[in-house]
């Protein structure tokens, strides 16, 4: 008599458990990210505005008391009373003045946005290094401001009022000499924060003192546009005034920016030429 042995029932295939989640597929670009991007740079940039116009007329309004010895100051290289022509003259040069006072007090709140803007995403410590060099703006720009008053503006009014004086007869009026003369003194006061700036960047790990020294070219070649565009005449020795300093600013700026990269955080590898 046989035994017929029992049937195994067959073994059931075993599944191995995945570990860990499944990653989710790539959600599809339709440009929901881009267009939201794009809107809050443009709110940042609302905002950095909204701050430094506040500065602005902040400054203004503490400039309003300071605008009348400004003007007497202004007026001592004119040698007479401003000549006006329309019944509004006086009272638009007048807040010309307190316009360039006001962005003068105003200038470290105006260089702190607008360098937020450009390098955002900084950290703490490197916000705390930027706030704490931007009082150096003010002093810097008073001055370039100073420079350009007892330095470029005596030639320049000299160069220009003794220019043919047998066929030209120089009559100026208070508009044409302020914008002139206002114009002057602030963008060289703005042109004497360069070193600054670049040491602040250079702390922050964007610049290098190599970078600017291999860049010396384009900062020749940048110093003749800013002083012809700057200078209010075209004869060279006015230009060179004011290109001269230009350039003794950006061998200062590569002196600060070499320092400046002692206190960075970031390698010297990691940044670009």
């Amino acid at each position: 008599m046989t035994t017929k042995s029992p049937v195994t029932p067959p073994k059931k295939a075993v599944v191995p458990k995945p570990v860990g989640k499944l990653p989710k597929p790539a959600p599809v670009d339709d440009g929901d990210e881009l267009r939201m991007g794009l809107f809050e740079h443009l709110d940042e940039l609302r905002k950095r505005i909204t701050g430094a116009m506040i500065a602005l007329v902040i400054g203004v309004v503490i400039a309003i008391p300071l605008t009348t010895p400004a003007l007497e100051l202004l007026n001592q290289p004119y040698g007479r009373p401003f000549q006006t022509i329309g019944p509004t003259d006086s009272v638009v040069n007048f807040f010309r003045v307190a316009l360039t006072i006001g962005a003068i007090i105003a200038i470290p709140v105006i260089t702190y946005q607008v360098l937020m803007f450009i390098i955002p995403g900084l950290t703490r410590k490197e916000k705390r290094t930027l706030f704490l060099a931007l009082p150096a703006t003010t002093l810097l720009f008073v001055i370039g401001a100073a420079f350009a008053w007892f330095m470029l503006v005596p030639p320049a009014l000299g160069f220009l009022e003794g220019f043919q004086p047998t066929i030209f007869r120089p009559d100026w009026t208070a508009d044409l000499y302020l914008s002139f003369v206002t114009a002057l003194i602030f963008w060289m006061g703005v042109a004497f924060q360069t070193p600054l700036i670049f040491f602040v960047l250079a702390i922050l790990g964007f610049v290098t003192s190599g970078g600017l020294l291999r860049q010396w070219r384009v900062a020749v070649v940048g110093a003749a546009v800013a002083s012809a565009l700057i200078t209010p005449t075209i004869d060279p020795v006015n230009m060179s005034l004011v290109m001269g300093p230009l350039l003794v600013l950006y061998l200062l700026s590569i002196v600060l920016v070499f320092i400046g990269r002692r206190f960075s955080r970031v390698d010297e590898s990691t940044v670009s030429a």
